[in-house]
């Protein structure tokens, strides 16, 4: 039996969660008079499968299957697509994607991201946001973009990594 199993159980239902999301973008769709494609779509729901940083080519392999073959530029336009419609962030370290929980509109992100099982945990408090603008501002430095990622470990695989160095 592995120490650290691949993906750590949360308190929540991530079933209502993933439907929440998809729905929430079929209105921005909706609202916005764009299209929410079956590629886009598949996309969507391949990258809300759980709430760990998906990459675009693990995209690419699970829409590819026996008798049909997805080629990389279809996956970058619907992600390209998911990124300009605020549906989805790009996880800069990890040149991989995540489901946004607030999505729709420009914000700053600030993830927290478990390096043992690739969780990434979008943080929505504004307080590090505007600590960071002042700073900036203090130095009179332009914020066009910000983007936070703090890499550690998560909840679940903190407590096993500490049972794991506390075990004889």
């Amino acid at each position: 039996m592995p120490l650290m199993p691949a993906k750590p159980e949360y308190p929540h239902d991530h079933a209502q969660c993933s439907s929440d999301a998809l729905a929430e973008a079929q209105r921005i769709c909706a609202r916005r008079g764009v299209r929410l494609t079956e590629t886009r779509q598949k996309v969507l729901e391949l990258i809300w499968g759980d709430h760990a940083a998906v990459k675009a080519y693990d995209l690419l392999e699970q829409l590819s299957g026996p008798g049909r073959s997805v080629r990389p530029p279809t996956i970058y336009r619907a992600l390209e697509f998911l990124l300009e419609n605020g549906l989805i962030h790009r996880i800069e370290s990890l040149n991989a994607y995540v489901g946004c929980p607030q999505p729709g509109g420009q914000h700053s992100s600030q993830f927290l991201i478990c390096d043992t099982c690739s969780i990434v945990i979008e943080l929505t408090g504004a307080d590090v946001a505007r600590a960071v603008a002042d700073e900036a501002t203090s130095h009179g430095f332009e914020i066009t973009r910000q983007t936070i990622e703090v890499h550690g470990l998560c909840g679940p695989c903190a407590a096993r990594h500490a049972e794991g160095s506390t075990a004889p």
